[in-house]
């Protein structure tokens, strides 16, 4: 299929590319479980709670076992006293990683947040930058004039090496390259970007 490509000076241009990645079945019970994942691999477990064994005091019996009348108890660490032990209680950091995704299941989860991106016109192909942006005013001037404020912007290494710098201090976008972005980046910006040449390397991993 042929999709739109902007050129930097402003210019529309066609660029073809593979339907299996861009205009693809949009599997949203694997994204699910693909952003579940991804959430639950990123959280981090540090509540913690002391334990009956780990409450300091004395551990002498606090009244005698019988004639007292009352229930038999040991010491005030007991998690029914004030001040005691908490039972079942969280006990610091916790393992909350799930399994490991098999390569199709990113292969097909990513092709679906393209297509879906694509599907709504959020989507966007720009030519690659063949000259260095060494000011953050410049480069955002080409983000409001291709409307991509709010971005995953996904290049080819040239054009990230070229941008990086006046990019970096810009809200709400994300440089990155082919190599490292995940499908909770994609569906954290409204926008996705790529230049002709990252679209052509993202191709490969599906031929």
């Amino acid at each position: 299929m042929k999709i739109e490509k902007l050129n930097l000076d402003g210019k529309k241009d066609t660029i073809e590319v593979l339907d299996i990645v861009f205009s693809g079945k949009i599997y949203k019970k694997l994204v699910h479980n693909v952003l579940y994942k991804t959430n639950a691999n990123y959280k981090g477990r540090r509540a913690k709670t002391k334990q009956k064994n780990e409450i300091k005091g004395s551990t002498s019996k606090i009244y005698a076992q019988k004639g007292t009348g009352g229930a038999r108890h040991a010491s005030r660490k007991a998690p029914i006293f004030v001040g005691g032990g908490v039972a079942h209680g969280p006990k610091g950091q916790s393992n909350y990683k799930r399994r490991k995704l098999n390569k199709n299941e990113k292969k097909l989860s990513i092709s679906s947040l393209i297509s879906q991106k694509n599907k709504f016109n959020n989507l966007v192909i720009i030519s690659d930058f063949k000259n260095e942006i060494t000011k953050t005013k410049e480069m955002n001037k080409i983000l409001i004039k291709f409307k991509i404020n709010n971005s995953l912007l996904i290049l080819d290494r040239s054009s990230k090496d070229k941008i990086q710098k006046s990019s970096r201090n810009i809200p709400n976008i994300k440089v990155t390259d082919i190599n490292h972005f995940s499908a909770f980046d994609i569906v954290k910006f409204q926008k996705l970007v790529f230049t002709e040449t990252s679209v052509k390397e993202l191709e490969k991993r599906y031929t």
